[in-house]
Formats: structure tokens, sequence, C-alpha cells
């Protein structure tokens, strides 16, 4: 019987996981991390419904106290990244180097196992000829999360298995209901867990980052209004601005060393092409040549076409040459590219001028 480690949120997409792999015959052991105190699909809540369903499973179930670890990587990493102007993804870093590599480490080094699963919504394939594991998209791709996952390193995706990547949402809440899981009718959680622990991103930057309050000015310098905080807003924001003008307004810079936020109108809040660093090639080796892809920008945004070139040896920084000009490019925000439903690999968008 093989032995696997199931990461369990509470939700029922965990929970579907790991029944699905019990009834499969696996010997499934339950991993919840606790990640901080409250309200939270991670936390106190998830916990108690994770515990639960180990025990309705008759399977083990383990704690590991990760709150130190979440307040470094994602805590921190979040605060300091909307305090130099961007708008950090906390989701793939906390993928990366809060529960992924740390999870499988546990399962090694104090479950004897080294194979971990999820209720994520993505594909894995081996491909023989490369010697990689590929990251595909969901079956489900209004629930496909590929995108959160493209930071994994490959020893880590070797290890994986996400038994959720070949069916619907419609099919995990039917699977749940058929299983008699307790969270068959538990609703999805709606925000990132830090919304839902301190009531919105706002009220959790307020508790790190002192307001302070600035001008709100157009491209040539000019004042327009007042702002309540450089950290209250992100690049192609509209709503908010608190400035009167003939037509709509939205954010296309942040100087945090003037305490600015720039507006222009809609059509200067697309950039022609971006600059990505920090990146991670998944499903092939790093190039040497430009190439044709299709580049997600945002989590709920459609591929869009554009030419990656590479700016380094190694192709750890790029240049996306998109082909037609998009909207909000947003500096910290996660660039990922697509052949197909193939994850070829991702990084994080830089700042860089105005459009």
């Amino acid at each position: 019987m093989e032995k696997i480690v199931v990461g369990l949120s509470g939700g029922v997409d965990s929970s579907v996981a790991a029944a699905t792999l019990h009834h499969q015959g696996y010997e499934v052991v339950g991993l919840t991390l606790w990640l901080m105190k409250g309200k939270g699909q991670c936390c106190s809540e998830g916990m108690v419904d994770a515990a639960r369903l180990c025990e309705d499973l008759g399977i083990p179930h383990h704690i590991v106290d990760s709150r130190d670890l979440f307040q470094r990587e994602i805590v921190d990493y979040l605060v300091a990244g909307y305090g130099q102007g961007i708008t950090p993804l906390p989701c793939s870093q906390c993928n990366r180097a809060v529960k992924f590599g740390p999870m499988l480490a546990y399962a090694r080094q104090v479950l004897g196992c080294d194979r971990i699963a999820t209720g994520h919504y993505a594909r894995l394939t081996p491909n023989p000829d490369s010697g990689r594991y590929e990251l595909r998209r969901a079956l489900d791709s209004s629930k496909d999360q590929s995108y959160f996952l493209y930071d994994l390193p490959q020893e880590v995706l070797a290890a994986c298995h996400f038994p959720l990547g070949d069916q619907t949402k419609v099919e995990t809440r039917r699977l749940a209901t058929q299983l008699g899981l307790h969270t068959a009718a538990k609703p999805d959680s709606q925000d990132l867990c830090l919304i839902e622990h301190h009531g919105s991103m706002q009220g959790f930057l307020d508790r790190y980052l002192a307001p302070t309050p600035g001008d709100i000015v157009d491209q040539s310098g000019r004042i327009l209004g007042q702002h309540t905080g450089i950290h209250h807003y992100t690049i192609g924001q509209r709503k908010g601005l608190g400035v009167a003008a003939p037509e709509p307004l939205y954010v296309v810079g942040l100087d945090v060393g003037r305490n600015q936020v720039i507006v222009a109108d809609r059509e200067a809040a697309h950039w022609p092409d971006c600059t990505v660093q920090q990146v991670n090639w998944v499903s092939i080796a790093s190039p040497v040549a430009p190439r044709s892809v299709m580049v997600q920008i945002r989590y709920r945004s459609p591929a869009v076409a554009a030419t990656l070139v590479p700016l380094t040896a190694a192709a750890d920084q790029v240049k996306l040459m998109f082909e037609e000009p998009q909207f909000g490019v947003t500096p910290g925000q996660a660039a990922v590219w697509y052949d197909g439903d193939r994850v070829l690999g991702g990084g994080l968008i830089v700042p860089q001028a105005g459009p």
C-alpha cells in the first residue's frame, strides 16, 4: 500500500482529494499547516474541519505550526512589497515557500513518505524525453490553479499528486456528497486568507504600514487630489481615487520617493511589454532564443499572445512583448506563460516606467 500525505485546509477540495485517495487504497496521512490564528480557510476553522475529516476516514492527522514561517515568508513579504509601491502575489510565494516544500520535507523527515497530494486544480504529466514533470492546466478551466503553482521546482513537482485535476468542481461537490463528507456543502473561500482574517487587504496593511497622505498627480505632475497612503493603491485601479475628472482616471504609477499616486486615462494604462524576473522554468528547460507564448498576467485574466525574449543566459529574467498592449500590468504580480495547457514557466513582473 503506497503512503501519501495529503495537505488538508478543511475545505471541500482537499477533503475530496484525501477521501478519493483513501478509497483508492492509499495509506493516507492528513497534514494541516497552522498559518495564523483566527478566521481563515487554513486556520482555526479549517483545522477543526480537517481533523473531523481524518476522524471520519480513520486516518492520522498531523498539524504543523507554520506561523513563524508564514509571518516571515508571506506577511513580511507583502508588507515590504506594498511599502515599495508594488502589489505582491502571496499565493504562489506561499505555495513554494510555506506549503509544498515544507510539507514535503515534513513528510519525508517525520512521516517517512515521499509523496504529497493537495486539492489544487492542476495536472502533472511526466515527460520521459526531457525527464521533467510538466505542469498543466486543470480540466475545469474555471477552477484551474496552475497559475499559482508556476514557482514549484522540479524536485517538488516530482513528488506531487493532484487528484482533482481531471474533474470539474461540480464533480468534486458530487463526490463529496456521495462519500458523505461533512464539508460537501461548505462554501468556497472567496478571498485571500489574510483578507478573510483582517476583513480587507487595506485592513491588513494598515496594521503594519502607517498611512502617509500625499498627492495624486497626472503624468505631467499636476496635482489632482490627495491619497491616503501609497499602499492603498495598485496599478490599474479606478475606484476609490476621489478625484473629479471629465473622464475616468486609472492608477498608472506609484512614486514611492515622491509619495505620489500617478493617474491617467484608460488608454495610458496599457503597456506594450514588461520585464519579468525570478523566473522559474517548469515544463521546459530555459530557452536561449525568443519564442511565442500565451501569457497570463493575473489569475482571472485570459492568456494573451506575446513574444518572450530571454534577457540573461539562464533566462531567469525575460521580456514579454505583447501582441496587443495590456491593461494594468502590475509590478509584483506573476506573469505565467503557456504552450497550450502546459505551464512553460513564470516569474514576477518588475516595476517599469509608465506606458
